[in-house]
């Protein structure tokens, strides 16, 4: 068995060559590493904050990029902490 590529809460996309199937835009966050398919590949659960629910794709179908900041990273940006007097 091939080690998974992707690690828990990075974010992927789909291969733009694989248009066969609809999908709402991503990217989407690896939310769990599955055991790997007939093929050897592993599989990944994915999230899209633009879907209600979650997609399952194999490690062929994937490729990093660069995702949204975390939540809290975003609120941590806008939010500067108060200084104690």
């Amino acid at each position: 068995m091939n080690s998974p590529k992707f690690a828990i809460g990075q974010f992927v996309d789909f291969e733009r060559n694989n248009t066969s199937m609809s999908r709402g835009r991503g990217p989407y966050e690896v939310t769990r590493v599955l055991p790997a398919d007939g093929a050897n590949s592993p599989m990944y659960r994915l999230k899209s904050r633009a879907e209600p629910f979650e997609r399952v794709a194999s490690e062929y179908d994937l490729f990093p990029v660069d995702g949204p900041p975390p939540v809290r990273a975003a609120a941590a940006v806008w939010w500067p902490m108060r200084r104690r007097t």
